[in-house]
Order: structure tokens, then sequence, then C-alpha cells
């Protein structure tokens, strides 16, 4: 097992799941990825849960906050950029369009963090490391393998990526863009179509599994739903799109060839 001990800035560096149920995701999730959970206390009285492969941390688990549900937003993944100054990031998405959800903070010992939206109203946060560096374990089964941003404006989004976070982006004869940081191509764009249904812009994440198939019907087993079936991503494997008991969506994703490693290896 391949163990991240730093990322580059402008990595993705961690997700984590908004839900109204930390019991119920943990029989989810554990069941599906047999990852281990460790509650961490906070200043609120409340606790933040560490997801777990062998001890080491690949994704955490939060409670929802009550009037999202009250608005009827289902559990959610979000996904968080690594940066060593967030404050300074904090100023470049407000000069690129962008806007702060939340403006910078300390979490605890953790790291300080902001979260925000791009021009095109998809959410993600960005992670400055103090105790919490982000997920040990990636690109390995079972941990977080992708990250995509789905959106109605792929030109918008590659222009504003590039100025806050310095990503270079290549664009495939399908359309799709590959985002590359510090020379690692390391995140995905794609134009969401009419035929998805009501999807608002979003950054998926992407779980690598040795067989989409057997973990489709795992997560039905465990009392999720499949929202597309495994199907084929051209030569490059197979996916499916999952959703846990609660409503959170997340891709399973099975590749053909090996996939690139971990940060630092």
């Amino acid at each position: 097992m391949k163990v991240v001990t730093e990322y580059p800035n402008g990595l993705f560096n961690w997700v984590d799941l908004s839900t109204t149920d930390i019991n119920g995701a943990k029989a989810f999730y554990g069941g599906l990825f047999s990852w281990e959970f460790e509650d961490e206390p906070l200043d609120n009285g409340g606790f933040y849960t560490m997801c777990k492969i062998d001890g080491h941390n690949v994704a955490g688990l939060g409670s929802q906050p009550q009037e999202m549900a009250a608005q009827g937003i289902p559990p959610f993944w979000s996904s968080y950029i690594k940066h060593d100054d967030v404050d300074s990031i904090a100023a470049k998405i407000n000069d690129a369009g962008g806007n702060l959800m939340m403006p910078p903070m300390d979490i605890m010992q953790a790291g300080r963090m902001i979260m925000a939206t791009d021009p095109a109203g998809a959410s993600f946060g960005v992670w400055q490391p103090r105790n919490h560096m982000g997920a040990a374990i990636v690109n390995q089964p079972n941990s977080l393998v992708w990250n995509e941003l789905q959106t109605n404006d792929l030109d918008g989004a590659q222009a504003f990526y590039s100025a806050v976070f310095d990503w270079t982006a290549e664009v495939d004869q399908s359309g799709y863009v590959l985002f590359s940081a510090d020379g690692r191509g390391q995140a995905g764009g794609m134009k969401i179509e009419e035929s998805w249904g009501p999807v608002p812009p979003n950054w998926a994440v992407y779980f690598l599994v040795e067989d989409v198939d057997a973990y489709a019907g795992m997560a039905e087993e465990l009392g999720g739903n499949v929202l597309v079936p495994p199907t084929a991503a051209g030569e490059m494997g197979k996916f499916s799109v999952l959703q846990d008991p609660q409503g959170g969506a997340f891709t399973a994703m099975q590749f053909n060839g090996p996939v690139s490693p971990p940060p630092g290896h």
C-alpha cells in the first residue's frame, strides 16, 4: 500500500460526505468499501468521522446542516483542493467571478479552509493542511481516484480554475477536459447533458474498485441505489453512478489498465 505524505498545491487532497445519518452512512460505506471509522470531537460538541483503510485516512463524514436538509438538499460529497494559502486563494476566487460560501476559517488544529462555488455554481473546498494533511490513501482500491467537474460552462470553468489554481486544460475529441496541476492530470470536466435530467453543476467523486458490477450489486444489497448501471467508459474501463441510502451520489470506477500512482510515488 502506497501512503501519501504530502500534496502539491492545486491537487485534490480530500473528500467528505455531508449526510443526514452518520450511522447509516457508516453501515453503507463500511459494507461497500470495508472502511473503518474514527469519530473526532469538534469544538461545537459534535464530531467528524474519519474513514480509514488500514488506519490511514481516505475520506470524511459529517452531519449535514439541518437548514440544508430542510430545503430538500440531499446528502452530498464535497471535494477539497490543497493549497498552502487559502486566504490568497479566496481573493483569487472573488477576482475570477466565483463566490465564497465560507470565508477562510480555522478548523481547530487540523487546518484552515474555505468553501466556494465557481461562476457556474459548482461547489468545492480549499484545504490548507496543519495536523490533517488530507487523504493518505488515493488511487488504490476503495479510495478516491478521480474528481470530475460536471458543468454547463466548460469554457468558463477552464478560465476560472486556471486563474485560481494555475491548472492547465486539455480537451479531447469528445469534448472531455483533462485538468492538470503541478504537471499531474488529476481531474476531469464535462458538459451536463439534457438526458441526465435536472443535474446542477457539481464536482463528482470517483472511488476506485476492482469489479464495478460487483460493487453495484453490493450497493443495492446495502440499501443504496444504482443511478447509472455499469457502463463502458470507452477503452478506459467501466463506471457506475451509485447512491447511498440517504441520497449521497458517487461514482465507482474500474480501470482496464493501471492508474496513476498516488502523489509522491
